[in-house]
């Protein structure tokens, strides 16, 4: 069994593969203070909810954009499971190519949601993740990311609103019954999907303006799902498409 760990900036997903099947996937709160006794503690309890011991890890894949995190959680997969894990990053074989002014700024899941998503779509393909921060990802018919797209996710521009201004609640990210708001939190939980909505159909139409193909478009992350059934531009909701990715990419190294 093969176990994959996406560490972000808000949370840690951990997911269990059997033969490219997700079997288990939980998450973690990332935090830089967690000892790896913590982590370790943490994942063999992950592995005993998915009927799994220590032992049914054949091995670990760890994709990462925080670096602080990164001592603790791996000390925690070499005491807790005897495994050194494969990192997503230089000298990984990704199987994709990157055609950027810098490919080595493109943080590690956004090519591992770009391989999952044309290895199990095909390309071209748009390839949206909705975490702490939106990016969309342009993946041509060869599977080459040609572009990317990076702005505020709509948590962290809620945080935003609610930590610096005095008299607004904190409110549920969730989808409105109705723009026609009459109090305070369901008019902001109004302007925060509305005009996050809004956003993201703006920036995909923006995309097909300025490119010469035709496209899927693909949608992962915790929050996509708020959004999927809300719009016809978003043409699949993949909320495993990083595990799919780190499985490929994986296979490509062993």
């Amino acid at each position: 069994m093969l176990m994959a760990v996406d560490i972000g900036n808000t949370n840690i997903v951990i997911g269990f593969l059997e033969d490219d099947r997700i079997v288990g996937s939980y998450r973690i709160t990332t935090k830089a203070t967690h000892t790896s006794d913590e982590y370790g503690l943490m994942i063999t309890q992950y592995l005993a909810l998915s009927h799994y011991t220590a032992r049914d890890v054949d091995d670990v894949i760890v994709c990462s954009v925080v670096p602080k995190v990164m001592y603790s959680f791996r000390s925690s997969i070499i005491k807790f499971l005897g495994l050194e894990p494969m990192v997503v990053g230089p000298g990984i074989k990704t199987g994709m190519n990157i055609r950027l002014d810098d490919p080595k700024t493109l943080g590690s899941d956004c090519i591992a949601d770009c391989a999952g998503a044309y290895h199990t779509y095909g390309g071209p393909v748009l390839v949206a993740d909705f975490g702490t921060a939106t990016t969309f990802n342009y993946v041509d018919g060869t599977g080459t990311i040609v572009s990317g797209f990076i702005t505020t996710g709509i948590r962290t521009g809620a945080e935003a609103l609610w930590g610096q201004t005095a008299q607004l609640p904190e409110v549920e990210i969730t989808r409105p019954q109705s723009v026609l708001a009459t109090n305070t939190r369901t008019a902001m939980q109004a302007g925060l999907y509305y005009t996050f909505l809004g956003g993201i159909e703006r920036t995909i139409a923006q995309f097909r303006k300025e490119i010469d193909e035709p496209f899927q478009v693909v949608a992962t992350g915790g929050l996509s799902r708020i959004f999927k059934d809300d719009t016809d531009m978003i043409d699949v909701y993949d909320p495993d498409l990083i595990f799919k990715g780190m499985a490929y990419i994986y296979s490509r190294n062993v």
